[in-house]
């Protein structure tokens, strides 16, 4: 009688207690799943080579159930494959979706003397689960090359706006992305990123034309890593029930390396010193050939040569390139492609010292471009003074011989 009532009293207890204990394991299991998956945003730091001054930003995924630490690597290229110089000028660059394992790109790093900044991304368990199926989805073959460019859609670009088609909700920054009254272009966030490299800036000074001298707005902004990083600091989640939560819990730096911008500074001869002495060097041989009454044509053939070839690239650029701030270019008016395609007849001219209606043209052209050097709509680069008076000086060198010999 006894057995048989505990027999009882225990299927009772059992049937009552079987749904909690399962609602507990079910809940404990989902907090362990939620628990073992970690996304966060890593900023690498400017290195010394030009494609790294900007910095870097990548994904990290961590899964500790499953032993998974990768990173997800949208600034992939191969500087090897064919025409890749000539793709690059024509905007027709083919970045890629690379995958590192964790420990190898901390490596690489560290090698490079470039410290790593992790954001771990406060992110519910589906919005990982979202966000690990678009990089999956991306990194399929079929889908993992894209179309660089490098203000519209570059490696921190990707990320966030994976990032925000992953979020639940909607993400809300803290200041209006939108709006371009923030004083900053493209050219501006150019200069900051270079300083200290002084030929990378006027390589990029060239090729840039006006356009990248306008107003952007701060999310335009955030193809520099850093900017993205700054903006996703205080960032808000805001889900469909209005509630907010940060965007990102916690941020670390994991790869300290020691090293700062300032060990990869260039001190070599900057480019304005090199255009002055190349002006200090045409100024005196032009003021000796005229006492001697000697053309000194090479120094023409020299220069304009140069400045043709530089020419050539500018207008290719202007005409050719989907780089969306190449054009217009107001340099053209100082090197242009006539520079090299006259120069035969223009040296004839010369050489014999008649007069030349290209050397008083390019006289008149270049007068004109430094009396509006203040007004012209594009940020010119200083070391482009000395170079265009160069030309300047030859130009009006060949038309006092004529005139003496007159």
């Amino acid at each position: 009688m006894k057995r048989s009532l505990l027999i009882h009293i225990y299927i009772v207890i059992f049937f009552f207690y079987l749904p909690a204990a399962n609602a507990q394991v079910a809940q404990q299991q989902k907090t362990a799943t939620t628990d073992s998956i970690r996304v966060s945003l890593l900023t690498c730091a400017a290195g010394g080579e030009i494609y790294s001054l900007f910095g870097h930003t990548a994904i990290r995924y961590e899964n500790y159930t499953r032993g998974i630490d990768a990173v997800f690597n949208y600034g992939m290229f191969n500087f090897n494959a064919p025409n890749f110089i000539l793709r690059f000028a024509l905007g027709e660059t083919d970045y890629q979706l690379g995958v590192t394992d964790y420990g190898h790109f901390a490596a690489e790093y560290n090698y490079l003397g470039r410290d790593v900044w992790q954001q771990t991304l406060n992110l519910t368990q589906e919005e990982k689960e979202r966000l690990a199926a678009l990089l999956e989805d991306n990194y399929r073959p079929e889908n993992r090359v894209y179309r660089y460019n490098f203000f519209y859609d570059n490696c921190a670009t990707r990320p966030r706006n994976l990032i925000e088609r992953a979020i639940n909700g909607t993400l809300h920054y803290a200041d209006n992305m939108t709006d371009c009254n923030t004083g900053l272009s493209f050219r501006d966030l150019l200069h900051a990123y270079s300083e200290g490299h002084p030929w990378s800036r006027f390589g990029m000074d060239l090729c840039m034309g006006s356009k990248a001298d306008e107003p952007i707005s701060k999310r335009l902004a955030m193809f520099v890593p850093f900017y993205l990083q700054a903006y996703f600091n205080k960032a808000q989640i805001a889900d469909k029930k209005g509630q907010k939560r940060p965007l990102v819990t916690r941020e670390e730096r994991i790869v300290v390396t020691g090293k700062t911008p300032a060990d990869f500074v260039s001190e070599d001869i900057t480019p304005m010193q090199a255009a002055s002495l190349l002006l200090v060097l045409t100024a005196g041989i032009s003021l000796y050939g005229i006492r001697r009454g000697k053309t000194f044509w090479g120094t023409d053939l020299v220069l304009f040569l140069a400045a043709g070839v530089a020419g050539c690239i500018l207008a290719f650029l202007v005409l050719c390139s989907q780089h969306p701030a190449v054009s217009p270019n107001y340099l053209l008016f100082v090197f242009h492609p006539l520079h090299l395609f006259c120069l035969p007849w223009m040296l004839y001219r010369v050489r014999k010292r008649k007069s030349s209606r290209y050397m008083l043209a390019n006289f008149i052209i270049l007068i004109l471009f430094i009396g509006i050097w203040a007004i012209i709509p594009q940020r010119i680069p200083p070391a482009v003074l000395p170079l265009a008076l160069c030309l300047l000086i030859r130009s009006a060198n060949h038309l006092i011989l004529t005139y003496k010999r007159k």
